[in-house]
């Protein structure tokens, strides 16, 4: 029950759209009540007594019941779902929210497919409980028990053989939502990874046509595809396999009541009428006997789905805002890594760094892949936790200092570039709100992507494809330079930048480089020794740990590491420059 009573926390903020529908279910139960004596006084009194005279007003009565139920049920959905719909976007908002907040190592271990899983499907399916299942659970119970209250005060004998099956009833019905509750989480599972399939599949359709992959990839849907048809007929097994149980038993109770109803008719123990009025009676407690079957599938789907997306809702958000921040108005640059230590999934990463860059200087990190190139850089904005040691800004722990005041300080360009299906202007303009379009060319120009925006169908305005389709490895890396220019940061941090620029563009990105973030503190993740040559400081990572570190000139006077690196990617420049010689 402890995911039933979240969601009802949920449903309490919208009380006038939950007592409405509850009143007017009331009303209609009232009167929906009165038919079945209505339908008793009918054969006793105009069909057997001949009281032909309250005919018309007996009928009268039945039809205006029929015609307002009617409206009351009409005014009851709409309420219902239009409570269901308000619960709906308030999950989803928690979710999406509450999923911003988590740290990158959140999404390291969870794909997006899910992701998309838990904020459609499994939302979708407690809607449907509150827009259906809710109403029609309160309703039900009510019906069962004032039928029953009133079928004991007409016949207690005969109310009892209407009621003895009831227990065997509800005992189906309990048995199958167990049931039910297991298969449906290995449905939302399934279905998880079936749009995980479907949507890396489209995401990375280019590879696979370049990879001829197709073949591969329909193979691959089709399994997933043929996993899902399965875990749902195991579902549907369990639907046909406890159903007709609960179905039989239901018809069997009405079956008791006519034979027994019978023998009290003739023996003149109760009227023709109050069997017509007792029949009535025991379709209002076998309907909600009989309807337990598909109340409970309907609520065991509604409690898979809850459990899937309250696990992500308590999933801390692991790196917080301090909870006495420092009063810091402004961010000066200076960064400095006392003895940082991190470690990812067991696994020493960094060890012992230590290292200050100071605003206007430049301070470039190397190494081979896996060195924790990255990792080093993601502890500045806290993407990660560093497991030892402090990483200080202006002299302030990190920790101490609120994640917007210290992000938004920042200027990133990640080495999994990204921009959003939108203009080019927006994309650029995506870290700095209300940007005039001046101040977007400036950063377009300083990234040197200017001239090839104005070359595109509508310049600035030209809409990308998802994830930047459309533009090319050096295009994207040049616009989301410029985003990052744009916010006019502190610290500047460039992961692998410009691997995808030709030399030449590279040069004169450097150059624009130094006069627009000549006040700010600048990391460059780099494997060329073209893009790190002019740094003021240059770090080479290997087995977790600082090795060498200078600049330019000191390093390849070290002979070690990066006079290796250099040594690789200019071995034929210099060959050439000896021969012509």
């Amino acid at each position: 029950m402890a995911n039933f009573k979240r969601i009802m926390h949920y449903v309490a903020k919208h009380k006038l759209l939950i007592i409405t529908p509850f009143v007017l279910m009331l009303i209609s139960l009232s009167m929906e009540m009165i038919n079945p004596l209505l339908a008793g006084i009918i054969i006793d009194r105009i069909v057997i007594g001949r009281e032909f005279g309250i005919m018309y007003q007996v009928f009268a009565l039945m039809l205006g019941i029929g015609l307002l139920r009617a409206a009351i049920t009409y005014a009851r959905t709409l309420l219902t779902e239009k409570l269901a719909e308000n619960v709906g976007v308030d999950l989803r908002r928690e979710l999406f929210n509450h999923i911003q907040r988590l740290p990158f190592k959140f999404f390291d271990s969870n794909n997006t497919g899910e992701l998309m899983s838990r904020m459609t499907g499994d939302i979708d399916s407690i809607r449907e409980v509150i827009a259906y299942g809710l109403i029609m659970f309160l309703e039900n119970i009510l019906y069962f028990l004032v039928a029953v209250a009133i079928m004991f005060t007409l016949n207690w004998q005969l109310a009892i053989v209407s009621v003895i099956l009831m227990p065997l009833i509800a005992l189906a019905a309990i048995r199958f939502e167990r049931e039910a509750e297991e298969l449906y989480g290995k449905v939302s599972d399934q279905a998880a990874q079936l749009n995980t399939t479907a949507e890396e599949n489209i995401t990375g359709t280019r590879l696979v046509r370049a990879f001829t992959r197709e073949k591969f990839e329909i193979e691959k849907f089709n399994k997933e595809n043929n996993k899902t048809f399965e875990t749902g007929l195991l579902l549907v097994n369990s639907w046909a396999k406890h159903f007709p149980p609960i179905d039989m038993l239901g018809n069997l109770s009405a079956v008791l009541l006519l034979m027994a109803g019978g023998y009290f008719v003739i023996e003149g123990y109760i009227t023709l009428g109050t069997l017509i009025a007792f029949n009535w009676y025991i379709w209002m407690i076998v309907w909600p006997m009989r309807s337990l079957g598909w109340l409970t599938n309907m609520l065991a789907m509604c409690n898979a789905s809850a459990e899937k997306i309250f696990k992500i809702l308590d999933t801390g958000a692991e790196i917080k805002d301090p909870e006495k921040p420092y009063p810091i108005k402004s961010v000066e640059g200076r960064v400095k890594f006392e003895k940082v230590s991190f470690s990812y999934q067991d696994k020493m990463v960094l060890n012992n760094i230590s290292l200050e860059a100071k605003p206007g200087k430049v301070t470039a990190i190397m190494g081979a892949t896996g060195s924790g190139k990255s990792s080093l850089i993601n502890l500045i904005g806290r993407y990660y936790e560093a497991s030892k040691g402090q990483i200080l800004i202006d002299g302030i722990d990190i920790k101490k200092i609120p994640l917007d005041t210290l992000r938004g300080s920042m200027g990133v360009v990640m080495q999994d570039t990204f921009l959003f299906s939108d203009t080019i202007a927006e994309n650029i303009a995506f870290g700095e709100n209300g940007a005039d379009m001046e101040s977007i060319q400036e950063a377009a120009k300083a990234a040197q992507a200017h001239e090839f925006i104005l070359a595109t169908q509508n310049g600035y305005d030209t809409v990308i494809g998802e994830r930047g389709i459309g533009l090319s490895g050096g295009q994207k890396q040049r616009i989301a330079l410029a985003r990052a220019i744009l916010k006019k940061p502190k610290i500047l941090v460039l992961d692998d930048t410009t691997s995808s620029v030709d030399m030449e563009t590279e040069s004169l990105i450097q150059q624009a480089l130094a006069y627009s973030t000549k006040n700010c503190t600048t990391f460059i993740v780099a494997h060329r020794i073209s893009s790190v040559r002019n740094a003021d400081e240059i770090i080479i990572l290997d087995d977790c740990k600082i090795t060498e570190r200078g600049d330019h000139d000191t390093l390849l006077s070290l002979k070690g590491k990066y006079y290796d690196i250099y040594m690789q990617q200019h071995k034929d420049f210099d060959e050439f420059v000896k021969e012509v010689v």
